[in-house]
Order: C-alpha cells, then sequence, then structure tokens
C-alpha cells in the first residue's frame, strides 16, 4: 500500500516536472511545444545564442546555493544512495534539484528529462521510508518504487520501469521487492495514461523483416553503436577538463556551456531540448544521410557539453536520439549494399526506420548499462516479437562491445572516476547488514559494579581486556563504561579515593546496540563515534548485557561471509 502512494506521488511530481519544463521554455523561447524542434529553427540567431547562456547562468549560479558542491543531480546519486546509504536520501535536495534539471531542459540544454523525474521519485520514496521509519532494506525498495513509477510515467512503460529500478537502481531481482516496484510502476502508468492518454513516447508503424539475414547486420549495428556511445561517454569528461584547466568557477561553467550549445544550435536546432520531436523524425527517416551523420556530431558535443559544464538533465533521451539517428543512417547504407534483404513495411523508409528503432535500443543499453529494461521498452513502444528480436541481437553485441573497449556505463564510469567500486560497496553493504552482532558477541569483556572504590578501579582497569571497564548493576543492567583515556583528572587525585565510586567516573549510556542489530549498524558507530568496542545488550529498555563487540570481530566476520560468497559463485561457475 505504501508503494501504491509512492506511485502515485512519482506519477504526480512527474506530470508536475513536465509541465515546469514546458514553462520554463515558455520563458526561454516563448512556446510550450517541445515535440516541435522546427520552432527552434523560426528564432532569430541571437535569440538561439542568448536563451542556453542566461539559462545556464541561473543554473550554475541555483545548484551553488541549494545542491551539495554545487552540482546537479540525477540517477548516480540514486544508485550511490541504493548502494551506499541504504535508500535514505533528501527530499529538500530532490526539490531543488528537479528546479534545477527543470530550468536546464528548458533553457535549451541538450539533455533528457527522464534522468531528473527518476532522481524525484526516488527522493519521494526514501520521504516515505523515512517518515514511516522502515529499515534500510525496506527504504532501498521504496526508493526503487520511486524509480520505478517514474520511468513508467516517463515512458508510459510500467515494464520497463520495473525492470530499470530492479537492473540499475536495486541492483538485484530480489523477489521480496518485486511486488511494491511493480504496484508503484502499475499507478504510475495508469495515471500517465488518465491524463495524456494510452499511448507510449513515440508511435510507430508495424514493420516486418525482409530476412532473417539481417541479424548480422543488427549486430554490426549494435558495435557501431557502442563505438558512437563510448566517443560521447569518453568525451563528458573531456569538457570538465577543460573548464578545470582554465580553473573557470563551477558556478559560471554552465554560462559558457549555453553560449557552446547555442553556436550548435545555429546550424542544427535539432539538438536544443529534451529533443522528442527530433528523434520522432529521424525514426520517421525525415532526415537525409548527410544530415544524420552532422546531427550525431552535433548532438554528440552538444549533450558533452551539456553534461560536462554542469547543466543538469539526464542522458536518456539523447541516447535515444543519437540511436535513432545512427540506425537511420546505418539502415541507409544498408539499404544501398542489400536492398532485397531490408524490413518490409507500409512505405519505402519502412526498412531504414526498423534500423533506426534498433539503434535507438542499442545505443541507450550501452550509455545506460541496462540491456534488459532497454530491451522491454522498446518492445512495449512497437510490440513487434520480430523487431524486439533485433533488438535483443543489437544490444546484446553493443553492451558486449561497450565492456570489451570501454568497461561501465556511463552511470558506473562516475563512480569509478570518484574512485568507487560500486558493485563491491554495495556486496559490502548488504553482507554487513545481513549478519547480526549476536552471531559475533564476544563474552570476553572486563565488568565492575556502581559502587567499587576508586582505588579498584584503578586497580581493575589496569588489567581490563582492551582498557576498559562495563559499569553494570546486580541485575547485569549496563551503567557506563570506564577507559583509561577518559577518566577525568580528579580520578587520579588520592584524596579523593574514599569518595569516588565507579558510577562517578563512568561515562553513563554510552553507545550500545540490541541483539537484533547488524555489523553494519555496529560499524557505523564505531565511525562515528571513534569506538573500538561496543556493548551489546538485550534490548535497549532493559539494557542487560550479552557480551561486547570489537571491531576485529567485525571484520573477521565480513572476511568469513565474503569467502564464502566467493567460493558459492565459483562452485555455481
Amino acid at each position: 500500500m505504501v508503494a501504491v502512494g509512492v506511485g502515485l506521488t512519482a506519477g504526480l511530481l512527474s506530470l508536475g516536472f513536465r509541465e515546469c519544463t514546458a514553462l520554463i521554455q515558455w520563458i526561454f523561447y516563448r512556446f510550450l511545444d517541445d515535440t516541435q524542434w522546427q520552432l527552434f529553427e523560426d528564432l532569430p540567431w541571437y535569440w538561439v545564442l542568448l536563451a542556453p547562456t542566461i539559462g545556464g547562468l541561473f543554473v550554475g549560479l541555483y545548484a551553488k546555493w541549494t545542491l551539495p558542491n554545487g552540482r546537479p543531480v540525477g540517477v548516480s546519486q540514486v544508485m550511490e544512495a541504493s548502494a551506499l546509504d541504504g535508500g535514505r536520501m533528501s527530499l529538500k535536495t530532490g526539490f531543488h534539484g528537479a528546479i534545477v534539471n527543470a530550468a536546464s531542459i528548458g533553457a535549451g540544454a541538450s539533455a533528457g528529462r527522464e534522468g531528473p523525474v527518476v532522481h524525484l521519485g526516488a527522493t519521494v520514496g526514501a520521504w516515505f521510508a523515512e517518515k514511516l521509519g522502515l529499515p534500510r532494506g525496506s527504504s532501498r525498495i521504496l526508493l526503487g518504487a520511486g524509480v520505478s513509477a517514474a520511468v513508467a510515467a516517463a515512458f508510459n512503460a510500467p515494464l520497463a520501469g520495473v525492470f530499470f529500478a530492479l537492473e540499475v537502481v536495486i541492483g538485484h531481482y530480489a523477489v521480496r521487492a518485486l511486488a511494491p516496484i511493480v504496484a508503484a510502476s502499475v499507478v504510475a502508468t495508469t495515471f500517465t495514461r488518465y491524463v495524456y492518454g494510452p499511448y507510449p513516447a513515440f508511435q510507430l508503424a508495424p514493420y516486418e523483416l525482409g530476412s532473417h539475414w539481417e541479424y548480422p547486420a543488427f549486430a554490426l549495428l549494435g558495435i557501431v553503436s557502442a563505438l558512437s556511445a563510448i566517443a560521447f561517454m569518453r568525451s563528458v569528461p573531456i569538457v570538465s577538463r577543460v573548464h578545470n584547466r582554465f580553473h573557470i568557477p563551477q558556478c559560471l561553467r554552465p554560462m559558457l556551456g549555453g553560449t557552446g550549445i547555442g553556436f550548435i544550435a545555429l546550424g542544427f536546432p535539432q539538438v536544443l531540448g529534451v529533443g522528442y520531436g527530433a528523434t520522432s523524425s529521424a525514426l520517421d527517416m525525415e532526415f537525409g544521410f548527410l544530415l544524420l551523420v552532422g546531427l550525431i556530431i552535433a548532438k554528440t558535443a552538444a549533450t558533452a557539453i551539456t553534461l560536462g559544464s554542469g547543466f543538469g538533465g539526464g542522458i536518456f533521451s539523447p541516447s535515444l536520439f543519437l540511436g535513432a539517428a545512427i540506425g537511420g543512417a546505418f539502415g541507409i547504407v544498408a539499404g544501398q549494399i542489400a536492398p532485397g534483404m531490408m524490413s518490409d513495411g507500409a512505405d519505402i523508409f519502412a526498412g531504414e526506420r526498423a534500423y533506426a528503432l534498433v539503434g535507438m535500443g542499442a545505443y541507450a543499453a550501452a550509455t545506460l548499462g541496462a540491456p534488459i529494461s532497454t530491451i522491454l521498452m522498446i518492445f512495449e513502444i512497437t510490440t513487434d516479437y520480430a523487431l524486439t528480436t533485433a533488438v535483443m541481437i543489437a544490444v546484446v553485441a553493443s553492451v558486449a562491445t561497450t565492456s570489451a573497449l570501454h568497461g561501465p556505463s556511463f552511470f558506473r564510469g562516475q563512480f569509478n572516476d570518484r574512485g568507487i567500486d560500486l558493485e563491491k560497496n554495495r556486496l559490502e553493504a548488504d553482507l554487513l547488514r545481513d549478519i547480526k552482532v549476536e552471531g559475533v558477541v564476544s563474552n570476553i569483556f572486563a565488568r565492575i559494579y556502581p559502587d567499587v572504590p576508586l582505588p579498584d578501579v584503578r586497580v581493575q582497569l589496569q588489567t581490563a581486556a582492551f582498557g576498559e571497564l562495563f559499569v553494570v548493576d546486580k541485575d547485569d543492567k549496563l551503567v557506563g563504561t570506564i577507559t583509561l583515556a577518559e577518566l577525568a583528572p580528579e580520578a587520579f587525585d588520592p584524596n579523593l579515593d574514599a569518595l569516588i565510586v565507579a558510577r562517578d567516573i563512568a561515562r553513563l549510556l554510552p553507545p550500545m546496540l540490541d541483539v537484533t542489530s547488524s555489523l553494519q549498524d555496529a560499524l557505523q558507530i564505531m565511525e562515528n563515534r571513534a569506538e573500538a568496542h561496543i556493548p551489546i545488550v538485550d534490548d535497549y529498555e532493559n539494557r542487560r548485557i550479552l557480551g561486547v563487540i570489537h571491531e576485529r570481530d567485525i571484520m573477521l566476520a565480513y572476511n568469513q561471509a565474503l569467502l564464502k560468497v566467493h567460493r558459492d559463485e565459483s562452485a555455481a561457475f
């Protein structure tokens, strides 16, 4: 039921973000429709230059004042929250990030609205989890539910939303997570269809494959799409390094990037904004071969400048546009080489349009690192089994080529640049959360009663295990702890020996854990409070001490669990 609430809220916010982006676009360009790229073509040249430049200045300053490190937020922050923070996210940051992203897209930055909506949906799920006091595992599931709802609402594609959340955000296909994520996706899709109608993001005519001999051509298209995607993913950090080399302040980078985007748009207005209209034109083969090649170069440069300069927005829509353009150009060449094997359809461009659609899936899978959800999204758009088979072949070739020549997807590459191994950290966090302190607790600790005189405290402290005394009453209820480092100077004054007892110098109510806590909880307390040993009690009300957990025991238990995972994987292989 909570996931249903998350799905409905995410659907509403997705609608709100879409309308907010349209409103900002009207402020900058005086029209609301983001599907008619021809309207950009009719604007004066100075307007095309100034709109993204002024918009970039606003984005840079607003992000500096409201967002962590002054940088936009998107899918990578959602992945980080799921893998490393137990599904915890800031709703305030989510709304400020949505404003930055909407302003970026509305001002003409070459970016998509799906990534921002994913972040917004994830923050909604995290907020629900926080208000309900849910544990980390449930928080991650609700975060995934928000992501699923956002993707489903953006593309009117519930299956793609579910598998994108499981594949990219959750990181595995857990049965426990499936029901709430599906519920959120269905609710968001239902709401979107009620508002916009039962139409997918792109409406296409049906296709029929001309020959099964086309399958090698689709595989080759996947390789070409992967090479183009690799060029794009490597160009984004180049833009960032150029800014760093000239020591340009972070808040001014979007303004300079906006000027660069404006210059590109003077020749190729199709690169401005979310680009759904231009993508539809590419799928319908409204562009010639040379224009498609030019658009591939222009859109790659504009998107790299957008993301490398600190604009907000996602890469989903640009990936779809670039994939459609690459597929369309490839289809034209393939039609010239082997016209008899081309796909058939309602018009003479049916074959080329089939390649455009397949290229769209192959390119998106390479950049997103989400092959399954990409295939499902294409199927939901076309409901064509034959063409979906072609997409599967191209996607596999694309993902394999990208993995071999480049490595991680765009989002995972951002973590690698920061020195974060997402899978390793996700595995570490999951292992530590799965092990309860009850199985690692040690009975080796020194206890002392509250009324023990100070001289005896000194003597026992010298021989105490790990240099720490745990003060307990006659019922073994934890009162406090005593360490040599925390003793007040009065504890060494012989004149006070008859006046002071253990209770007087103990640190009362120290950090503790109950038997239901995990090793992850223990490690967080040790890191945040600089504790080397934590008492374990039966519950927080009775505080009856059962033992102590030591940092070395946590590391030993984690290493043993990790070795078991590797042994199981080796046995399965």
